[in-house]
């Protein structure tokens, strides 16, 4: 036997010891912060009050959409149609969504968060004023994509949201990101579905109007947009900004838009947000890398994951009021719009309430891999559900064996919505440097919208294949198949993000 002397047992020693650390990143290591910061709420408040503008904005717009196709005679009276024409509609507005969201992350990076939430809430007034005043599909269409070019508001509210708080409050933040979309899903479909053609449905008050009855659905798309002009003061006057460092706008242009920004020197900037949880804030948000340096396997993992989740979603979300409006014998529930806002907007209530008393227990549980799972999961159901119900229509009429199967297939949605908080956390620990979280924000969104652009479009129309004779389950069949597409790529995510921040 050889003997071994005692600096080289140490040594082995050591190595072993730090073999043995760097395996195990699931044990608690004493650099991990012990005490939760406390959000700022003085920020944080505006940020609540921003995350309503869009969802109340657009889902106002849901409950009447299809019966404006019908009005305006795109469709030709072909009731087939009326779901690929809100396809087609839908899906341009992700398609906008798609070209330009990456650009306005990055630029947030540059000049900062505020002034790109400020220009978005501009679009999104203009974009819905202009959609209530138009009365052919090409101007619906102009309406949308025009506004979603530039609003880029839904990835720069999130990196805000991770500038502000760090990783031991910000799951508890995403606890109440669900507020605000409770608010703007219930309040946005009644909206749309209440004061659609106000003239016909409340004569009194509005029937002397030339204004409402020449263009019926002016008057839930004004009231979105006087919501986000406040929302828009507010920002303006309130919010502070959360980028430490800023490069002119015009240091941008001279550079080459970006080419020469990422290793030019950016100048710190006053009144501005320091997180709590960072002595340094300069130090810790390193440089702006380029592009290519953003798509590591991590954040490729998170955007596929973004990807699948959003085209299930968005593909599910487009189906459900145009199968509520069509007739029962074509193979939906011959609902009118005032019921659809209803429906719909009883669903964000649910969505947001759930996520708000749950989701910050569950990830404490389970982690947020586990979350992500079980939503896509839960898609199988959700899609099973659409012919049963269907079937209970025709045998029995919308009764209550109908609503009860609405009500679980709705309910079945609140475990799909909390894959979104989720994969959330996964990018703030997927991003490379914290400089680089608006762009990696970016990459991740524009993978949703590429995806939300296919959905809407795609099953829409495989809906209206499926009222034809012989055609009854494709829509069935396609969304199932989405579906196990997302759960198989769920797979690849960790249990909990912090397993990716402890190998960095």
């Amino acid at each position: 036997m050889i003997a071994s002397s005692p600096s080289v047992q140490i040594s082995c020693i050591t190595m072993i010891a730090r073999q043995d650390d760097e395996e195990t990143p699931l044990l608690q290591r004493p650099e991990r912060p012990t005490t939760k910061t406390p959000l700022p709420w003085d920020q944080f408040w505006i940020i609540l009050l921003l995350q309503v503008s869009e969802p109340l904005s657009y889902q106002t717009l849901s409950p009447f959409i299809p019966q404006l196709i019908r009005d305006i005679g795109v469709t030709h009276g072909d009731e087939s149609q009326v779901g690929h024409y809100v396809g087609i509609l839908e899906s341009s507005y992700y398609a906008a969504h798609v070209l330009t969201i990456f650009h306005w992350s990055r630029l947030s990076d540059h000049i900062g968060r505020k002034p790109v939430i400020l220009t978005a809430l501009l679009a999104i007034s203009v974009s819905m004023l202009s959609f209530g005043l138009s009365k052919t599909f090409l101007g619906l269409v102009v309406s949308l994509v025009v506004g979603e070019s530039f609003d880029g508001s839904n990835s720069v509210i999130k990196s805000m949201v991770m500038d502000i708080t760090d990783v031991t409050n910000l799951p508890k933040a995403y606890g109440y990101i669900p507020i605000p979309a409770m608010i703007g899903q219930t309040a946005g479909p009644l909206i749309g579905g209440l004061l659609f053609r106000p003239a016909d449905r409340f004569p009194d008050i509005f029937g002397r109007s030339e204004l409402l009855k020449t263009y019926p659905h002016l008057l839930p798309c004004s009231i979105s947009t006087i919501f986000v002009s406040i929302a828009w003061l507010v920002t303006y006057f309130r919010l502070k900004e959360s980028v430490t460092t800023r490069t002119s706008l015009w240091e941008l242009i001279k550079g080459g838009l970006f080419r020469q920004s990422y290793t030019k020197p950016r100048q710190p900037s006053s009144n501005v947000l320091v997180n709590p949880g960072e002595a340094n804030p300069g130090e810790a948000r390193s440089t702006l890398l380029p592009l290519r340096a953003l798509l590591t396997p991590k954040v490729a993992t998170v955007a596929a994951n973004y990807a699948t989740t959003g085209l299930f979603h968005v593909a599910f979300s487009s189906v459900l009021p145009v199968f509520y409006a069509t007739s029962i014998e074509l193979g939906g529930l011959s609902l009118d719009p005032p019921r659809i806002g209803a429906i719909l907007a009883a669903q964000g209530a649910a969505h947001g309430i759930f996520q708000l008393v749950f989701y910050a227990r569950l990830h404490d549980h389970f982690g947020a891999g586990a979350i992500h799972f079980t939503g896509v999961s839960s898609g199988i159901p959700i899609v099973i559900l659409f012919p049963v119900i269907n079937a209970l229509a025709r045998a029995h009429g919308v009764g209550l064996a109908v609503w009860l199967c609405v009500a679980t297939q709705l309910a079945l949605t609140i475990s799909l919505i909390m894959c979104y908080p989720s994969l959330a956390l996964f990018v703030r620990t997927a991003a490379p440097n914290r400089a680089s979280l608006g762009a990696t924000n970016g990459i991740t969104q524009m993978f949703i919208a590429g995806a939300r652009i296919i959905g809407p479009a795609s099953a829409a129309s495989v809906f209206s294949c499926s009222m034809q004779e012989g055609h009854d389950a494709w829509l069935v069949y396609y969304l199932t198949a989405i579906a196990f597409l997302a759960i198989g790529v769920s797979l690849l995510l960790p249990r909990d993000p912090s397993v990716w921040e402890d190998h960095r």
